[in-house]
């Protein structure tokens, strides 16, 4: 077994803090970039005429191709400042929970081993993660819970993901 550096590409919806992960490479270029990123407007249809700004980092892999796609949406982009992680604080944050919560205790085997667990880490973190910035609530809610009348009443069902590295919680009918 050779232990190699993998490299993921995310996005984050500012307003919202929807993670979209993008992609999974051990070689990243300025052409797979882009192309994760045609891929992300595809996907996010009519969604994607709301972007009105991209804020991204100084790599040298996210090439003129890459700001294209974005202003192609009338976007504009905009580029953090060299050596400012607090310039962009909340894909800095992303990127910390994801190693607190989920990397750092796996052993991943590979890019499409990385690839399913950032999949079904995505998915916990928008539909179940509470979020301080959101009321502790999560991006995107997977259901509306009703106000509990009596507190001592209220059962709960816990559901392991990730091979129980991560339990997620909700209301029992």
């Amino acid at each position: 077994m050779s232990l190699n550096r993998l490299y993921v590409l995310f996005f984050i919806e500012h307003a919202t803090r929807v993670v979209h992960v993008a992609g999974v490479t051990a070689h990243p270029t300025g052409a797979w970039v882009a192309q994760q990123a045609r891929n992300l407007v595809l996907n996010l249809r009519e969604r994607a005429e709301g972007i009105t700004c991209l804020i991204r980092d100084r790599d040298a892999k996210i090439t003129v191709v890459f700001d294209e796609v974005s202003t192609s949406l009338g976007a504009r982009v905009i580029m953090t400042p060299v050596r400012a992680p607090r310039a962009n604080a909340i894909a800095e944050r992303w990127v910390g929970t994801v190693r607190r919560e989920c990397t750092d205790r796996l052993l991943i085997y590979g890019e499409n081993h990385l690839r399913r667990v950032l999949r079904t880490y995505e998915r916990h973190y928008n539909r179940y993660r509470p979020h301080r910035s959101r009321d502790r609530r999560p991006p995107q809610p997977s259901h509306a819970p009703a106000a509990p009348s009596d507190l001592d009443q209220v059962r709960r069902q816990r559901r392991q993901t990730l091979d129980g590295l991560i339990n997620q919680y909700r209301r029992a009918a």
